[in-house]
């Protein structure tokens, strides 16, 4: 009986210690949370095989890229700042990438083998990045300074640009004519890290020419038995004066600012005029002997 009248307590004892031991013992803090909820974050996959190239398109140049296995290769120009990367695999088990660019941004994806690509091109926004790799301070004074420091790239691109056209210098003869209308590249000028591609539009037609679009490309050709064209879009950092339209008999002069670079002598640039509800389209190959050596 005397055992049975002291085990009710010992039990109360024992949960109270279990209690406090809980409430004592250690917990992550909110800097090993915020890593958890990190590694548990689902990663986009991006395919890749060994016959054409994956174009990766960030929204800063690449300061860094890692592939976790042999079988993957990721390229980026590292002796240039550019803002693309090319991905190409072998067949295997699944990697990962690591991309850095310059502003510290860092962006994470699973890398996988397909022997069938349905995309080749991926364009990455800011907003995909997993973190930086310094510490980020939104304070009012530094977004002012971006602003500001945009706000001046714009107003220098736009003067320079006007500048160029009152120039009216020629890098050679780079034209294409289709339907009574031309589409030529009088200059491209090398300035503070941009390429200047100044563009004539030319409508001999008796018909308003309506500008659909007018895009930049790299094509490649792939060698061998199997030949193949892949098409790489460059984005301009900056548009002057393209016109949504060109009256019939009148030419119309614009600026497309681009990051500088540069092509190897199996490619070639692309320029590419397209109608709105019209099929007065052009394409207008540049040599790479013209890229290579802007004025």
């Amino acid at each position: 009986m005397g055992i049975n009248k002291f085990t009710p307590m010992k039990k109360y004892i024992t949960i109270i210690f279990i209690g406090i031991s809980c409430a004592f013992a250690p917990r992550p803090c909110s800097a090993q949370a915020s890593a958890y909820s990190q590694s548990t974050q689902i990663l986009d996959t991006i395919y890749a095989n060994d016959t054409k190239n994956v174009a990766l398109f960030f929204p800063e140049p690449i300061r860094q890229g890692i592939t976790g296995s042999d079988n993957y290769v990721f390229t980026y120009n590292r002796e240039k700042e550019q803002y693309f990367g090319l991905l190409q695999a072998k067949p295997g088990k699944e990697s990962n990438l690591l991309v850095i660019n310059k502003n510290g941004l860092i962006f994470s994806y699973i890398v996988k083998y397909k022997k069938q690509l349905s995309k080749l091109n991926y364009f990455i926004s800011a907003t995909d990045s997993i973190g930086n790799v310094r510490p980020v301070t939104n304070t009012l004074e530094e977004a002012t300074t971006r602003i500001a420091l945009a706000n001046a790239s714009s107003l220098y691109f736009e003067r320079f640009s006007n500048y160029l056209l009152a120039k009216k210098q020629r890098i050679g003869s780079i034209r294409k004519r289709s339907e009574r209308i031309s589409l030529r590249v009088e200059n491209i000028v090398f300035d503070k890290e941009q390429l200047y591609f100044i563009i004539e539009i030319d409508n001999r037609s008796t018909l308003d020419y309506d500008v659909n679009f007018l895009k930049l490309f790299v094509d490649t050709r792939q060698k061998g038995k199997k030949k193949s064209l892949q098409r790489i879009y460059l984005e301009p950092v900056h548009k002057h004066k393209l016109p949504e339209r060109v009256t019939a008999g009148k030419a119309k002069r614009l600026v497309y600012v681009m990051p500088k670079f540069s092509i190897a002598d199996d490619r070639r640039v692309v320029l590419e005029l397209n109608e709105h509800k019209g099929e007065r389209n052009i394409k207008l190959k540049v040599s790479h002997r013209y890229i290579n050596n802007p004025n």
